[in-house]
């Protein structure tokens, strides 16, 4: 399958970062490219852009999209290890860091991926394709494990139902592939709770997020990046659901934050001075972008720039 992405608040985010021509960009979750390409528009021969992503099927995407460009370097690696990317490659600080979070739509649309309760396929859900997967999660995890994550995760009303039959459905066979699982979660929920959406959505969501550890290295991902940049750079982050945007809107206030003294002192005795500023509260995709790609609907950009 070719590998498409509709990358979602690709002005919005771009335009953030305030690209400089001989500045050095990450783009933290490179994908296909989209925001990528943008930046380079801004960079001249002396500005570097360094491409990551995790999936290996978007790497040799990026490495044809970019073989012609001496100025992009591509990492097949994941954005909490941006500190030692970043020295691996002989950058002490970035202008500029992006990081588009969530599942791409190549993802979701490939059915061999696992990642898709549209389509049966093998339980998987790795962005990486490698180590530990969905399937190992459903066949291994206790009823109490597999109701944290799913109500944590998915916040899922019926999570305890739903992992009770997992686990119970897997005493005769291991449960191997998305229809099998979407089937359990089905039957563990009442009929009414089948009429908004699909009944496995919110369970496919968490499997996929504790899988691949989204929201767990998030916040030291987050405070590692900001560290990584120079002074007056911006790091942008784009989330697409309310846990991770918490997380990031959260860690984006503590950057900001000065004195935390107790207002009763007369003078501050922490010394402590806020390290950033926020751009903007938050952006949201305009209504042409929804109308075009109904999947961006959720997105959110936040950026912070380095004091």
């Amino acid at each position: 399958m070719e590998f498409v992405h509709k990358t979602v608040l690709l002005e919005e985010a771009v335009n953030a970062l305030s690209v400089k021509p001989d500045g050095v960009y990450a783009d933290a979750t490179a994908g296909g490219g989209g925001h990528s390409s943008l930046i380079l528009q801004s960079l001249n021969e002396n500005g570097r852009l360094i491409a990551i992503d995790r999936d290996p099927d978007a790497i040799e995407v990026l490495k044809k999209r970019f073989a012609d460009k001496p100025n992009v370097t591509i990492v097949n690696d994941v954005f909490d290890n941006i500190k030692s990317i970043l020295e691996n490659n002989g950058v002490s600080a970035a202008d500029g860091i992006l990081a588009d979070l969530g599942v791409s739509s190549y993802q979701l649309d490939n059915g061999e991926r696992g990642f898709s309760y549209h389509q049966d396929a093998p339980l998987d859900m790795r962005m990486s394709k490698s180590g530990y997967s969905a399937y190992d999660a459903v066949n291994n995890l206790s009823v109490n494990e597999l109701c944290e994550i799913i109500r944590s995760y998915g916040e899922e009303k019926y999570a305890y139902s739903i992992a009770k039959n997992i686990v119970k459905a897997r005493e005769n066979k291991n449960i191997e592939t998305t229809f099998e699982l979407c089937d359990i979660i089905s039957a563990s929920m009442p009929a009414k709770a089948k009429r908004d959406g699909h009944p496995a959505r919110k369970t496919f969501q968490a499997l996929r997020i504790y899988v691949n550890r989204e929201l767990t290295m998030l916040p030291d991902a987050l405070k590692d990046m900001f560290d990584s940049l120079n002074t007056g750079g911006v790091l942008a982050i784009i989330t697409f659901h309310s846990l991770e945007d918490r997380i990031v809107k959260n860690t984006f206030n503590e950057f900001c934050k000065g004195c935390t003294c107790p207002p009763e002192f007369p003078v501050c005795v922490c010394g402590k001075k806020p390290r950033g500023e926020l751009l903007f509260k938050s952006v949201a995709p305009s209504e042409k972008e929804v109308e075009e790609n109904l999947r961006s609907r959720s997105a959110r950009l936040r950026a912070i720039r380095k004091l």
